[in-house]
C-alpha cells in the first residue's frame, strides 16, 4: 500500500495533460476567427453539439469539493447524499423543458442581462457585482485550494504551492481560448473523470472484498458494504425523537439530521439548491445559451442522465472508506470524513493511481476554466461594455475578457496561497454551501417569479434578493435563540457545542432554513407586486409552443425518471 506517486503515475498524468492541451490547441487554432466575434468567444454561439454541452455541464459541476466533500458525506451519511445528484437530474429536466426556452426566446446571454431585461438595470448591476465577488472569492478560491490540497496529499505533501500554480496555469491555458475550447476539452475531462472515478470505486469495492474474505470481487464487496453498514444505504435520514441528546437519540443521529433532514429536505431545500444552481447560474447555463433549443435541451438532458452515475464515482468510495475504517482496515485515514477519498486512493496500484489523480485534476481544471470563463463573460458584457468602455468592439471585448480571466485567476491564487479566507478551517464543500446557500432562496424566487408571473415588479425583485439573504441569516444563525427551539415552523436541534456561557447551541437543519427563507421571500414579493400593474411592462411574452417537446426528448426524460424511481424504491 503505497501512499505516494511512482514514475508510472506521473507518466499517466503527463499523457493526460498532453492530450488535453493538444486537443485544446487544435480547437483554438481551428476557431481562431472567434477572436473577432465576442459572442462566439464567450458563448461558442452555434458551435456546440449536444454531447459537448452535456459533458461540459458535468465537467464544470464535478470538482474537488465533490470528490473530496461528497465522498466525505458518503463516509458520514451514506447514500442519502446521492439525493443531491439524483434530484439534480430531475432539476435538469425542469431546466431543459421550462427554463431554457425562456432564455433562448428572449436572447438572454448572461444572468445579469436576464435581470435587466425582466426587471431593471439597478437589479442587474447589483447582482452582476455580487456574482463576480461570489465566483472569485467563494467558488474559484475554494476549488483551487481544496484541489491543490487533495493532489498535494497524494504527491507527498510538499508541493502545495507548485500544484496550486500548476492547476491555475492549466486552467488559464484552456479558458483563454474561449467557451468552445472550454467545452470541447471538457469532453476529454469528463471522460477521464468518469473512467478514473469508476476505477477508484472498483478498487475500493474489491479492497473491501479482500479484507472481509469474500474475494477481490466488486459485487461481493458491495454486498459487504450493505451488510456491514445498512444504515448507510437508506435515502431518508430518520428524524431524531428529541431536541436533547438522550439514550435514544445520539448526537451522531442529530448531526446527520442537521446535515440532511430526511423527507423535509425534499419539500423545499434540495429543490432550491438544484434549481437555482442549474437554472439561474451563469457558470452552468452559459453552456446552453449559445445553442438552438433542441441542441440545448438534449445536452442538458444528457447531463441529467450522467448525474445518475455520479454517486457511484464520488459517494461510494466514502462508504467503502467508512466500512474499512470502522473495522480497522484504514489506518491511513487522516482529517476525518474529508480524508476518506484520499485514503481510498492509497489502495490503487501504480499507474491507476496516476489515472485517478488525472481524474481529480480533470474535475478541478474543468471547473476552474468554466468558472473564470463565466467571470469573464459577466464582467465584459454586463459591466465593462455597459459602464466603462461602451464603444468597445468585438476584438476589444475578447481581449478584455482574457484580461478578466487572468485577473480572476491571479486573485484566486493570491487568496488561497496562505488560505486567507479560512477555507481549510471549514472545508471547501461546507465553505461553498454556506455562502451560496444564503443567497439561493432570494435569487431563485426572483428568477422563478420573473419567468412565469407577469405581475412581478422590479421593486419586488430587489426586496426579494435582500430579504432572502436576511431571512437565511436569521433562520440559520439566530432563530432558535430568538424564537425558541420548537415552533410551528421548525424544530432546532442541539449541535453538541456550547456558547461561552456554557449554554447549548441549537441549529435548524440547513435545508429547512432555505425552504422557510424561500417561502417568506416569495410571499413578500407577491404582496409587493400586487401594488403594481396586473401585467408588468417588462414581463416576458411566453409562447407556450416553445415548451412542447419532441418524442426523442420525451424518451430521454422518461428513462431518467424511471431510473431515479427504481433507485429510490431500492434504497428508500
Amino acid at each position: 500500500m503505497n501512499q505516494s506517486l511512482a514514475f508510472a503515475d506521473y507518466a499517466v498524468f503527463i499523457i493526460y495533460f498532453i492530450v488535453v492541451a493538444s486537443y485544446g490547441y487544435t480547437i483554438y487554432h481551428k476557431r481562431k476567427k472567434d477572436e473577432q466575434d465576442a459572442k462566439a468567444y464567450f458563448l461558442a454561439e452555434g458551435n456546440l453539439t449536444w454531447w459537448a454541452i452535456g459533458a461540459s455541464l458535468i465537467a464544470s459541476n464535478i470538482s474537488a469539493e465533490q470528490f473530496i466533500g461528497m465522498s466525505g458525506e458518503g463516509f458520514f451519511l451514506g447514500i442519502a447524499v446521492a439525493a443531491y445528484e439524483w434530484i439534480a437530474a430531475i432539476a435538469l429536466i425542469i431546466v431543459a423543458v421550462w427554463f431554457i426556452p425562456v432564455y433562448l426566446k428572449n436572447k438572454i446571454y448572461t444572468m445579469p442581462q436576464f435581470l435587466k431585461t425582466r426587471y431593471n438595470e439597478s437589479t442587474a448591476l447589483i447582482m452582476a457585482v455580487f456574482w463576480l465577488f461570489l465566483y472569485v472569492f467563494v467558488n474559484l478560491t475554494s476549488i483551487l485550494y481544496l484541489g491543490a490540497v487533495a493532489i498535494n496529499g497524494l504527491a507527498g505533501g510538499e508541493y502545495l504551492h507548485v500544484i496550486m500554480i500548476g492547476l491555475a496555469v492549466f486552467a488559464l491555458f484552456i479558458s483563454l481560448g474561449g467557451m468552445k475550447v472550454v467545452a470541447y476539452t471538457d469532453v476529454i475531462q469528463v471522460a477521464v473523470l468518469i473512467i478514473g472515478g469508476l476505477v477508484t470505486s472498483y478498487i475500493a469495492l474489491t479492497t473491501v472484498g479482500k479484507y472481509f474474505g469474500v474475494g477481490e470481487d466488486a459485487i461481493a464487496g458491495f454486498k459487504v458494504l450493505m451488510e456491514k453498514a445498512p444504515e448507510h444505504f437508506k435515502m431518508i435520514i430518520p428524524k431524531p425523537h428529541d431536541t436533547v441528546v438522550t439514550a435514544q437519540t445520539s448526537q451522531l443521529a442529530i448531526d446527520k439530521y442537521l446535515t440532511f433532514p430526511g423527507l423535509l429536505s425534499y419539500l423545499a431545500g434540495i429543490w432550491i439548491i438544484n434549481l437555482n444552481y442549474w437554472g439561474c447560474n451563469q457558470y452552468i447555463t452559459q453552456r446552453a445559451l449559445g445553442a438552438d433549443l433542441q441542441t440545448a435541451r438534449t445536452g442538458i438532458l444528457f447531463a441529467g442522465f450522467l448525474k445518475l452515475l455520479m454517486p457511484l464515482i464520488v459517494m461510494l468510495p466514502g462508504i467503502a472508506a467508512f466500512v474499512l475504517y470502522e473495522n480497522g482496515h484504514l489506518p491511513q485515514l487522516v482529517g476525518g470524513k474529508d480524508g476518506a477519498y484520499s485514503a481510498v486512493l492509497t489502495f490503487l496500484p501504480t499507474g491507476l493511481k496516476g489515472l485517478s489523480v488525472a481524474a481529480l485534476t480533470a474535475a478541478i481544471v474543468a471547473s476552474l476554466a468554466g468558472k473564470v470563463n463565466s467571470i469573464s463573460t459577466i464582467y465584459t458584457l454586463d459591466i465593462h461594455k455597459k459602464y466603462i468602455q461602451k464603444e468597445a468592439g468585438e476584438k476589444q471585448q475578447v481581449n478584455i475578457g482574457r484580461i478578466a480571466v487572468f485577473a480572476a485567476m491571479l486573485l484566486a491564487v493570491l487568496f488561497t496561497w496562505n488560505d486567507l479566507l479560512g477555507i481549510g478551517g471549514v472545508g471547501g464543500f461546507t465553505y461553498i454551501q454556506k455562502y451560496t446557500g444564503f443567497i439561493s432562496p432570494g435569487v431563485f424566487a426572483m428568477f422563478i417569479l420573473g419567468m412565469f408571473w407577469k405581475r412581478t415588479t422590479g421593486a419586488a425583485a430587489i426586496v426579494g434578493v435582500i430579504l432572502g439573504f436576511l431571512l437565511s441569516v436569521l433562520f440559520n444563525e439566530y432563530a432558535p435563540a430568538l424564537f425558541g427551539n420548537e415552533t410551528l415552523l421548525y424544530s432546532a436541534y442541539s449541535t453538541g457545542k456550547l456558547y461561552p456561557d456554557g449554554s447549548k447551541i441549537y441549529e435548524i437543519p440547513f435545508h429547512i432554513c432555505m425552504g422557510l427563507s424561500f417561502f417568506f421571500t416569495t410571499l413578500t414579493m407577491v404582496v409587493i407586486s400586487f401594488a403594481g400593474p396586473k401585467v408588468n411592462p417588462k414581463a416576458f411574452e411566453l409562447d407556450y409552443e416553445m415548451f412542447k417537446i419532441k418524442p426523442q426528448t420525451t424518451v430521454l426524460i422518461v428513462i431518467t425518471i424511471l431510473s431515479i424511481i427504481a433507485l429510490y424504491v431500492k434504497f428508500w
